[in-house]
């Protein structure tokens, strides 16, 4: 088994004592990567991990179980599609904006948007940001899901999502609690194209990925990673598989499926659905190297001032989070402490990329299924990657991990 570490010093000018570290460092790495064929093995599919411990070599791994290699051979490199990981990016440029005196958090929702969010009087940037908007989501309403799953190709423009948007069922007044829903961010894009006169791909480009160098990261408009470039191949399971991991939780229509061609085990190919309806919510492709670049900028103070990095660090409780949520960003209690981030999911796509509190170490972890890890046994063995991965990056002892 392959595994590219991360050790620095290996072997030259060590003293006794650096030579015991790089062995206990040697062994976390290789449980690292038995842990992510295990997970690719039990229902992840195929998993990239990276972690950067902010000195030496990154730990760079790529597993996957071995139907998936007909389709392709997975690459620590391969560009992926981050889903609302792009939350973070997008609340980035709002604080940007915030620092210019261009928003002011406090501003109503109407203000920017007059007529297109239901109750935008009483909605404030700040409320979109920390999803405590009192809005619902559009991605299960029955005008949606059709695109959802790719059974439908249609365009949607962000004010029509905005349209079939359902309000918090119980319903919750503004500002009243927590509940995850990317209508808040769909409004966010909106807000930033009229304070900027710019488009969103655009402001993404100056601001962020063209200063950081992200060559490989951009806002999708349609279902192409771009030319010439490798890519993950994604996948999910078929109707019937996705009736029964969603039946405790979510009701699907009869016959409800993902389009795409059939592969092994009861999965679909969903590489080919269109994510562009997700754009200000979670429209960005990337890497794990460039995502983690991304990140550490923002963490250790490079793209927003003091001031907006604690605005940004405000948390809101969100029990589904493992933690709290501040504004685009997500604070994870692991077994080994504490870390920020976000994470993301699209049909055939699903990333968690956290950092410790400096930014100086990062983490990610990129799956090739999104409903899929869901299973019970898949979900607990993604999980237990995630947590190994994060007390790689902080140097803390790995946690006990399950069975394969």
């Amino acid at each position: 088994m392959t595994l590219v570490t991360g050790i620095s010093g290996l072997l030259v000018g060590c003293s006794e004592a650096d030579s015991g570290t790089t062995t206990v460092t040697a062994a976390a790495d290789g449980q690292l990567a038995e842990l992510a064929q295990t997970a690719a093995d039990t229902g992840s599919l195929g998993v990239i991990v990276r972690v950067d411990r902010g000195r030496g070599k990154p730990v760079e791994i790529a597993r996957q179980t071995a139907w998936t290699k007909a389709d392709h051979r997975l690459a620590v490199n391969d560009r992926f599609r981050m889903a609302s990981n792009t939350k973070t990016v997008v609340a980035t440029l709002i604080l940007q904006l915030v620092a210019e005196h261009r928003v002011d958090l406090a501003d109503p929702v109407e203000r920017w948007l007059p007529g297109v969010v239901e109750g935008g009087q009483d909605i404030t940037v700040k409320m979109l940001l920390n999803h405590t908007s009192g809005l619902g989501d559009y991605l299960l309403t029955p005008e949606f899901l059709p695109t959802l799953t790719g059974q439908e190709r249609r365009t949607w423009r962000p004010e029509e999502l905005l349209a079939i948007t359902p309000p918090q069922d119980p319903p919750a007044a503004p500002g009243e609690k927590y509940s995850y829903s990317n209508a808040n961010y769909a409004a966010l894009g909106l807000i930033l194209e009229k304070a900027t006169g710019k488009g969103l791909a655009r402001l993404i480009e100056q601001r962020i990925t063209g200063p950081l160098g992200m060559n490989d990261s951009f806002l999708a408009t349609n279902a192409d990673f771009g030319s010439g470039k490798k890519h993950a191949t994604g996948y999910e399971p078929d109707s019937a598989r996705l009736r029964r991991i969603l039946a405790p939780t979510v009701e699907l229509p009869e016959g409800t499926g993902f389009a795409g061609p059939g592969r092994p085990h009861d999965n679909v190919d969903t590489t080919d659905v269109d994510p562009s309806w997700a754009w200000a919510a979670g429209g960005m492709v990337s890497t794990a190297r460039d995502w983690q670049r991304f990140q550490t900028a923002l963490m250790s103070g490079k793209l927003l001032p003091e001031a907006q990095m604690e605005q940004m660090r405000t948390m809101v409780t969100a029990p589904e989070e493992r933690g709290a949520y501040g504004l685009g960003l997500m604070k994870v209690d692991t077994p080994c402490g504490t870390v920020w981030g976000h994470t993301g999911g699209q049909p055939g796509y699903s990333g968690e990329v956290y950092t410790d509190g400096s930014g100086r170490r990062s983490v990610a972890v990129l799956t090739i299924t999104n409903f899929g890890v869901k299973e019970a046994k898949a979900a607990t063995t993604n999980k237990a990657l995630v947590d190994t991965a994060v007390c790689t990056m902080l140097g803390k002892p790995l946690p006990a991990t399950p069975a394969g």
